[in-house]
């Protein structure tokens, strides 16, 4: 920012963007623009709000007109995250499959880091619902703000003024040098691409039932995403799976083949089936558990 307190272009918080999913009242969207334009944030995405534009909304937004008139209106979380390196989602609740969870100061920080790579969300859910756990699976860390224990319900507004506040005082109020260059950060859509990539290679070669898949997909995001792997290393493991898909068609087909002589996977002399192992008959390690959305 300069003396005065505007935003310059090298400012982190120029990257990072707040996203409301399905607000349904318009008081609340008009109170986060409010909220958003005190600490200097001016990008906000709302997904399929109930009600958009209204008057409700530019009271509340109390002279925050422009984050408002510049509001995107799209219709899906993923379309909302798609270009973004760096999705984190803000929840009340205890995930059955631990995922990283964070305070809003440790948020801020991990996004002004990661906004020199690409741009950032914030997702914030639902009144009455708070974010899916489909929503909460695109994302790489959860915020909790650490309220009162029998009473952590915070107002949508409320929860993005306690973040804006935290990522304006890690930004510092100033202008940041350029970081240097790195790989750019693997974008919602890339990651989505390679999630759907490695549910496909792992039901090809035969380690995952598509019928009673259990947890394992989810206990894999929740891997990649403390990984944080970037655009380069998501294309090597793409390559990786693409080689492992066309081995297991060339190890299929020497199987059958009359007289070839290759090591048939379960007969005694290939060693033990790990098929049969639990932990390869359950690889998601949850035993005759669903998932529940």
């Amino acid at each position: 920012m300069s003396d005065t307190g505007e935003m310059t272009s090298t400012h982190p918080l120029q990257s990072v963007r707040i996203v409301l999913v399905e607000p349904t009242h318009p008081g609340n969207i008009g109170a986060a623009a409010r909220a958003m334009k005190a600490m200097g944030l001016e990008h906000l995405h709302l997904v399929a709000p109930t009600r958009f534009p209204s008057a409700e909304a530019t009271a509340r937004a109390a002279g925050a007109d422009d984050i408002l008139h510049a509001a995107r209106v799209i219709d899906s979380v993923d379309e909302a995250v798609a270009d973004c390196g760096f999705v984190l989602g803000t929840t009340a609740r205890v995930r059955h499959i631990e995922w990283p969870v964070i305070d809003p100061r440790e948020a801020a920080r991990r996004a002004v880091d990661q906004s020199a790579r690409g741009p950032v969300a914030v997702l914030f859910g639902r009144e009455s619902a708070g974010l899916t756990n489909a929503e909460l699976d695109r994302c790489q860390a959860l915020i909790r703000i650490p309220a009162t224990a029998h009473f952590s319900s915070l107002n949508v507004a409320a929860a993005v003024q306690i973040v804006a506040y935290e990522l304006r005082i890690e930004a510092g109020g100033i202008g940041v040098a350029a970081a240097p260059a790195q790989s750019p950060a693997a974008t919602a859509g890339e990651l989505e691409g390679f999630y759907r990539h490695l549910e496909e290679t792992l039901v090809h070669i035969g380690y995952l039932d598509p019928v009673a898949p259990k947890l394992l997909m989810r206990r894999l995001r929740r891997l990649f995403s403390r990984a944080e792997p970037d655009r380069a290393e998501i294309n090597i493991l793409r390559g990786i799976l693409t080689s492992a898909s066309r081995a297991a068609i060339g190890s299929s087909a020497a199987k059958r083949a009359p007289g070839s002589g290759a090591p048939q996977f379960g007969d005694d002399s290939a060693g033990d089936d790990p098929a049969s192992d639990d932990s390869a008959s359950d690889p998601g390690g949850e035993k005759a558990q669903g998932c529940r959305r």
